[in-house]
């Protein structure tokens, strides 16, 4: 057996016995430890497996088990400052059960998983505030309940740290609220009551009354309007009480609410924590350093499975790391904080925190004497005249007559300019807007800044376009700072987005974590020339803007004919999209994401279904957090040597940016930065790498090794539909190839078969 397992087997029985021998005694797991572990014929058998009474260098102490000079086991961390961990651990992080506490006397008893509050725990702050529910990387999220300080208690759904679903609040003098919150604050629909018996039934927006609602008085009296703070939007209707003899409240001024009822329902503001679990344990210094540094190691060596993670060599003949040390910080220097490994006596350059350094960006620029110099250039000139132009504030319920095919809209662009337009170095063209008011709506519905999103496609950087055209013989540009796609359309697929134009808006509108892509504008230039060329195209959302290196990619859809990348090992890069047969992950997501992963591929591919469309993707990229996916030196690089496709040595150059531990942990335990994760958009995950032992196999086997990884996810091309051609193709391939493997089949099919795909690639994380 590998002494790694060995070890790990004897940490758990030890465990195991201690958990028993604690329950035997009535005291807790630590303090039955010292015995449980004496009798515990396993442990001492297992020579990795040890106790060790520790002081590093620094002052800290640890003590407890050990495996290969990393606590491992149960066992107790003291802090120089104070903190304090005891409970389980795993290779050097807090792992299983434990407990946290903080100088100012909080604590937090419960589930860690990689050095986070992760899973079920309980907080009690330093004021006598406590929480207990469900955490996600050191943020409430799931289910629990909060008694504050002062009395008042929330108990329902939360999100990033703060209250986001369904809930309700209790206030300590008698008032309380149930219904909907978003990011801390009462909004969507719900009611309070006031301990007087007066109540608020209605909607909500950033903690106010907003739209209709209904105030009702404790003597059968109510009002019934539209709600606004301001007196101006405000109106509505007072009806007394049946069998009233008096007019009783007629009088009464709705903005009382605001200035006089909502005084006394304050939301208590969430506390301040100033450092957390997963940064104390980033502060072992020369542990965290040798531990990465041989479990990279380790991974290059993973073809030897009775080679157990060897000690970091420092160039001479003591090879002992900081935690081996007498006292001797002269190991200090070795960890500067970064996850990436580094060859003795080569400089180090500091990044500024939470920023990568720059990347060449994917796709060549169009300057001047590019081909489609002067597409671009009408594009821009286009663009800016349809957002720039003056237009009445927009309603989010849209007339059936706004989403008529017909309502298009041509503009004259001479190169003197004209009335509405500027003069301009391009050739003469005229541009068509497709149904500019449905856009213009879905851009404010997707929170689109006008001015930003105009200085993003025509500002001074010119566009990108990407190297080859995709599948269809569409052209791909991107926008310089990433955020926007165009793609070039055949007039069929503009027939079939303007076609499933009312159902895709009424779609986005109902659900906002849609995966589907967001589509901004629909336009066509037309050359006046002798060509009367057409072009037409959409600009999307870029699934992909973000700061984070997204080292792999895969566009996955449920099929295996003809679904893998037909390049070299060595060309592979993070470019290459990958396909089903190159996936080898399965991801795994914390609980409340996987339902809601789940409940949103149904509803997405019920509307795809609905609409007649098929051939759509799951296009995944992920970001890796761990080093052992950063990419050696070629020098280094054994000549012949292949690693599988999706595995480490073709991730990411060495040149390529990438976020520090410290920058990537203290990015995602920001509540700011949790404001941006949303299901598909940076969402933190694990993936488990997989060995597919049959090339038919979608899904490999789970080989257990994990890595910690930001997932960005979306569906795409979602504007293929079931028609003839695809009818005859089904039809064709069906005769050679196994027809449950091919792309093209009936939408019907092809939804379920790519559910089915998509809720075994991704699973719940236990």
């Amino acid at each position: 057996m590998h002494k790694l397992e060995l070890g790990a087997k004897a940490w758990e029985s030890t465990v195991r016995r201690t958990q028993a021998a604690a329950k035997r005694r009535g005291t807790s797991i630590f303090s039955s430890m010292s015995v449980a572990h004496a009798d515990d014929e396993e442990a001492a058998g297992a020579q990795e497996l040890c106790h060790t009474e520790k002081v590093l260098p620094n002052g800290d102490l640890y003590t407890g088990q050990c495996f290969d000079n990393l606590p491992h086991g149960v066992g107790k961390f003291l802090w120089g400052d104070g903190c304090m961990y005891e409970g389980e651990w795993c290779r050097g992080k807090t792992m299983g059960k434990g407990k946290f506490s903080w100088p100012s006397g909080a604590t937090y008893e419960g589930e860690f998983k990689s050095g986070y509050m992760d899973g079920f725990g309980t907080y009690t702050g330093s004021k006598g505030d406590t929480y207990r529910g469900y955490w996600v990387m050191n943020l409430k999220h799931g289910k629990g309940k909060k008694s504050y300080a002062n009395g008042d208690h929330y108990e329902g759904e939360w999100r990033g740290g703060a209250q986001d679903g369904h809930g309700k609040y209790v206030w300590s003098n008698g008032n309380e609220y149930e219904g909907q919150w978003k990011k801390g604050m009462i909004n969507g629909k719900g009611s309070l009551i006031w301990a007087n018996g007066n109540r608020y039934i209605g909607t909500w927006e950033d903690g106010l009354p907003k739209g209709e609602g209904r105030f009702l008085w404790a003597d059968g009296s109510f009002y019934v309007g539209n709600w606004s703070k301001d007196p101006k939007e405000q109106n509505g209707t007072y009806y007394p009480s049946s069998g009233a003899t008096n007019t009783g409240n007629v009088d009464w001024d709705p903005q009382e609410v605001f200035s006089v009822d909502l005084n006394d329902c304050k939301i208590c503001p969430p506390e301040v924590v100033s450092i957390m679990p997963s940064q104390k344990a980033l502060n072992w210094s020369g542990v965290e350093a040798d531990f990465m540094q041989k479990q990279a190691v380790w991974r290059t060596r993973r073809g030897s499975c009775s080679e157990a993670p060897p000690r970091k060599s420092t160039g001479g003949s003591d090879s002992r790391s900081m935690w081996d040390g007498d006292g001797d910080s002269s190991d200090a220097g070795d960890y500067n904080g970064d996850d990436r490994l580094e060859e003795p006596g080569t400089a180090r350059t500091m990044n500024p925190r939470g920023f990568p350094r720059e990347m060449k960006k994917q796709g060549e620029t169009i300057s001047k004497g590019h081909k489609n110099y002067e597409l671009m250039l009408n594009l821009q000139l286009g663009i800016r005249h349809s957002v720039g132009k003056c237009a009445p504030a927009t309603s989010l319920d849209l007339k059936a007559s706004a989403f008529d095919p017909k309502e298009k809209v041509w503009t004259k662009f001479p190169p003197e300019g004209s009335k509405h337009t500027p003069p301009h170095q391009s050739c003469d063209f005229r541009w068509k807007d497709y149904c500019p008011l449905v856009f213009r709506t879905l851009r404010k519905l997707f929170k689109v800044d006008p001015g930003d999103y105009m200085l993003s496609i025509c500002g001074n950087d010119a566009l990108r376009e990407l190297s080859s055209p995709g599948k269809s013989g569409s052209f791909f540009y991107l926008t310089n700072d990433d955020r926007y796609m165009i793609k070039t359309m055949k007039k069929s697929e503009v027939k079939v987005l303007l076609r499933m134009l009312p159902a895709y808006y009424n779609h986005v509108r109902a659900f906002e974590n849609t995966l589907v892509t967001k589509f901004y504008g629909l336009h066509c230039v037309k050359l006046t020339g002798a060509t009367q060329k057409k072009v037409r195209f959409v600009i999307m959302g870029n699934l992909f803007c973000t700061e984070y290196t997204i080292n792999r990619r895969f566009d996955l859809k449920g099929s295996s004919h003809g679904r893998t990348t037909d390049k070299p090992e060595a060309e592979i890069d993070e470019n290459t999209t990958l396909k089903d047969l190159d996936l080898n992950f399965i991801f795994r997501l914390q609980k409340s994401w996987f339902q809601e992963l789940h409940r949103q591929v149904d509803r997405d591919c019920e509307f795809l279904e609905q609409e007649r469309i098929m051939d759509y993707s799951l296009l995944v990229g992920l970001h890796f957090r761990d080093s052992s996916f950063s990419k050696e030196s070629s020098e280094s690089r054994t000549p012949g040597t292949r690693t599988p496709r999706g595995g480490s040595e073709s991730d990411s150059a060495d040149t390529a940016p990438r976020l520090s531990r410290v920058d990537m942990d203290q990015l995602l335990i920001d509540p700011n930065r949790w404001a941006t994760i949303r299901l598909g958009i940076n969402m933190p995950a694990r993936a488990e790498q997989t060995v597919r032992n049959d090339c038919e196999t979608l899904i490999g086997e789970p080989t257990g090794e994990l890595h910690d990884v930001v997932l960005f996810f979306g569906i795409i091309d979602i504007l293929q539909d079931y028609d003839i051609s695809k009818k005859l193709e089904h039809a064709y391939k069906s005769i050679h190839y196994d027809p449950t493997s091919i792309s093209a089949v009936d939408p019907k099919q092809y939804s379920k078969r790519f559910r089915d795909f998509i809720y075994r690639a991704f699973t719940e994380d236990t």
